[in-house]
């Protein structure tokens, strides 16, 4: 495993010289990519022993950061470190990184900051809430900040994993997809400088930025809804080698080998069953992504056992459990006026028995899926 200091460089001057002296005194290779900057940040480096890579016009962060994996894999480096060149982080904490890299090979390493002090933002308080927010929506994973800028990124992943971002979106959008396709996503604790807020140089648009992150985030939860799977890849432990596609039921016999995944099998399937047999049409749909999501599910499981639910043998098996805990017996007169003019009687009736045979259905769907992935399990050992 070799190692490469990544340095997106954009219009900070003041503060990018600094950051690579810290890296180089550290012990790390470093590259800085710089962005299209309009200041002296590049001509600062001259004397110091770095690479620049320069991008004509400003690109994005995303951009920056494959340039850098494309420079990396040419000249033998299998992880890049990324940090902000703004003096934010501190170039000790790679080695934390690194050493988390080592334990996971394939996965993206992210410095969670510690937001300590009075300097740090609001808005980026508030805006790591929400970014982990939507992340565990659409992959079930919890990723405490997805905003940190220090990271480390195995090549591979970046070269395989195609984003469509290539601005400060693009380190949402790579965890996502990168979660989709198999790879690990691991965090370590890090530290983190803010400067008091008249001397600190952003240049994350808010306006434009935000509305970057919103079109990509309802992209990311619309796609996590859609029960197609997601392309995998295997990855071989410390190789340079090409990644290996692998196809969708290799995948799911693969998961079926796993004695943990019985368990998430078998609740994907209650939960398809408890939101297909619940009388709150619309509704239901909403319930069955969100939790799917939130849970990390399996959707396909889900999705198809809720089109189970389709009537109308649920909703009738729900209008009599309903009927009969109104007037302690079943509906056995299926005429005009019982299911005509009292139509509104019925709806009432699917609504109130749905609250019954929505969790036995659900806890029944449970134990044959558990019970069949379990014989399934043995017998693929």
């Amino acid at each position: 495993m070799r190692f490469l200091a990544v340095i997106p460089l954009y219009n900070h001057g003041k503060t990018v010289r600094q950051v690579v002296q810290g890296c180089l005194r550290c012990g790390w290779p470093v590259l800085v990519v710089d962005d299209g900057s309009t200041d002296e940040g590049p001509l600062s480096l001259r004397s110091l022993q770095v690479t620049v890579l320069r991008l004509p016009t400003n690109r994005g962060k995303g951009e920056a950061v494959l340039q850098a994996a494309a420079w990396a894999r040419e000249n033998g480096f299998t992880h890049i470190l990324t940090l902000d060149a703004d003096g934010q982080h501190n170039p000790q904490d790679l080695a934390l990184l690194a050493q988390s890299a080592r334990q996971y090979p394939q996965s993206i390493i992210i410095g969670a900051r510690r937001f300590e002090g009075p300097d740090v933002p609001a808005s980026s308080k508030f805006g790591r809430k929400f970014a982990g927010f939507w992340v565990h929506l659409q992959t079930g994973k919890a990723v405490s900040d997805m905003q940190s800028g220090l990271r480390c990124y195995p090549v591979q992943l970046l070269e395989v994993v195609k984003c469509w971002c290539r601005r400060y979106a693009f380190e949402v959008e790579i965890v996502v997809r990168a979660l989709w396709a198999g790879f690990g996503v691991n965090e370590v604790q890090v530290s983190v400088f803010y400067p008091p807020a008249g001397k600190r140089v952003s240049h994350f648009h808010k306006l434009a930025d935000n509305l970057r992150l919103t079109l990509i985030n309802t992209h990311l939860t619309m796609r996590s809804m859609l029960p197609f799977p997601h392309r995998q890849y295997a990855c071989p432990a410390g190789s340079a080698a090409g990644v290996k596609k692998r196809g969708y039921w290799e995948v799911m016999l693969e998961n079926l080998r796993q004695k943990d995944s019985i368990t998430r099998n078998a609740f994907s399937s209650a939960w398809g069953i408890f939101c297909g047999s619940i009388a709150l049409p619309g509704v239901r749909q909403v319930m069955l992504f969100w939790g799917a999501g939130w849970w990390n599910l399996n959707k396909i499981l889900s999705i198809s056992f809720e089109k189970l639910c389709i009537g109308p043998f649920v909703p009738a098996l729900c209008i009599e459990a309903g009927f009969f805990m109104r007037n302690g017996r079943f509906l056995t007169e299926f005429t005009l006026q019982t299911l005509g003019r009292q139509f509104l009687q019925r709806v009432w009736e699917w609504v109130l028995g749905s609250l019954v045979v929505a969790p036995l259905l659900a806890a029944a769907a449970f134990l044959i899926v558990w019970i069949i992935g379990y014989f399934l399990h043995r017998s693929l050992k």
